[in-house]
């Protein structure tokens, strides 16, 4: 998503070159605007708002990844923010979150290119998303870590 909200966009900075060097194993789309509607075949979804509406018009796919740049989307119950918990209850497989004000360096949120190649390399779910947080002190990663929808058949166990 490319949000309106500067402080929180961020990451739109990456998104050229994450098309560039990614939509050759994966069709990606990058929807100008706040809100995400109607979909049913959301894998990755990365945006910078506070609370993200319309969650439950759309389909998130087996395995999918999803957070928001945001101070305390990481604060489970008790916050001002949406928690990365709703994203769950949304369907998607995994999130990730801050817990205690991070600025809105890059560094300290998921960087969508780091994760989404990761991830389609074949590794799990936990694995690609910490791959992709330069600085890993102020969050944490929920969902299911050990998913890992684009293994190869010789990584598999």
């Amino acid at each position: 998503m490319n949000t309106k909200d500067k402080a929180r966009n961020v990451r739109s900075n990456f998104y050229e070159i994450i098309i560039k060097k990614l939509s050759d194993k994966i069709p990606i789309e990058v929807i100008q605007g706040n809100v995400l509607k109607d979909k049913n075949d959301v894998l990755f979804y990365f945006t910078g708002v506070t609370k993200v509406r319309e969650l439950d018009t759309n389909r998130f796919i087996p395995g999918a990844m999803a957070d928001h740049l945001t101070s305390f989307g990481g604060k489970l119950t008790d916050s001002g923010q949406m928690s990365s918990v709703e994203w769950l209850k949304a369907g998607a497989t995994g999130s990730y979150g801050t817990v205690i004000e991070p600025c809105n360096f890059p560094q300290k949120f998921p960087h969508p290119g780091v994760a989404m190649y990761h991830y389609l390399q074949g590794d799990n779910l936990l694995h690609a998303y910490w791959k992709s947080v330069a600085w890993v002190g102020q969050g944490i990663f929920i969902g299911e870590p050990l998913a890992r929808p684009f293994a190869k058949d010789d990584q598999v166990d």
